[in-house]
């Protein structure tokens, strides 16, 4: 007798365990680049209002200062990474982009000129936000739980959106932060089912 549960539902958790892993693999090939080079690829991280700095957008969340910018993003990004990636390989990649872009352009429209601006905590910050209020959303126990579980665990991160600490990118914790809301608000399944019920009662 076949088993009721889901076939893909164990496939869910290595996709998404391979998937962040790959992802954090990811990010220490190119700081071990990065240094071997004499850190020039630094360069490619977002400059405000700079013309060439709209790369930035695109490869900031790859690129650290250092190995120890780099150690202090690792951790949350296995863990929270790969809690919004289970949620739904597809649905994880599409709220990750989402906050990939809007701490790019938020940090590139309103941070200070002069400045480059990298690193992964711009994910970090809105997986984060993402994962805290879903559940809000979605009005799913289990959700909620989790949610109040990672404020209890990882609450104390979201002082970093505030202006005044040296060598921190405020702009891209609280751009984040705003992409992960963005996110859970769109793409969070609640989100999805009530867009599709209204398109229902149009037609």
């Amino acid at each position: 007798m076949r088993s009721q549960h889901p076939v893909d539902e164990p496939a869910t958790w290595v996709r998404a365990l391979v998937w962040i892993t790959g992802f954090t693999g990811l990010l220490w090939v190119s700081e071990t680049v990065d240094t071997l080079d004499d850190h020039r690829l630094d360069a490619y991280g977002i400059s405000p209002r700079d013309g060439e700095g709209l790369l930035g957008i695109v490869f900031a969340p790859l690129l650290h200062a250092n190995f120890a910018h780099l150690a202090a993003n690792t951790v949350p990004v296995l863990v929270l990474g790969f809690l919004v990636l289970f949620s739904g390989i597809g649905r994880g990649l599409a709220v990750t982009a989402v906050i990939w872009v809007v701490a790019g352009v938020g940090v590139w429209l309103l941070a200070p000129s002069g400045t480059i601006h990298l690193g992964a905590s711009s994910l970090v910050f809105g997986w984060l936000v993402y994962l805290l209020v879903r559940g809000f959303w979605s009005r799913r126990a289990g959700e909620i739980i989790l949610g109040l579980t990672l404020f209890f665990l990882y609450g104390g991160l979201l002082l970093g959106v505030l202006p005044g600490q040296p060598g921190i990118s405020w702009q891209g914790h609280l751009f984040g932060a705003l992409g992960g809301l963005l996110a859970a608000s769109t793409l969070s399944e609640h989100a999805v089912e009530r867009r599709r019920a209204h398109s229902d009662l149009r037609w």
